[in-house]
């Protein structure tokens, strides 16, 4: 994980011309996603994160962006605890 507010902008320019840097995630929020994403283009400097992989980005307990990582998402979501474990057609009285 490398924060955005550690590098300079031509150091941010090399490492994208090298494809050092392939995901960015909201440090707070703990989401990543692409480069390209529209959620994630709109962050702050200071809240942002690179990352070379996704394994990288996972492993530092970052979730995939269910915006532009649709299909991640879905399979990241499916892999948590249910946090309902009522059905929806319950309903308490």
């Amino acid at each position: 994980m490398i924060f955005h507010r550690d590098l300079t902008d031509e150091a941010i320019r090399a490492a994208l011309r090298r494809r050092m840097l392939r995901y960015a995630g909201h440090a707070h929020d703990k989401i990543f996603g692409r480069l390209d994403c529209r959620s994630g283009r709109r962050m702050k400097r200071n809240n942002r994160v690179f990352f070379t992989d996704q394994a990288d980005a996972m492993a530092s307990g970052f979730r995939p962006c269910g915006h532009c990582m649709r299909k991640d998402y879905d399979v990241w979501k499916a892999e948590q605890p249910c946090s309902n474990p009522l059905p929806r057609s319950s309903k308490l009285v």
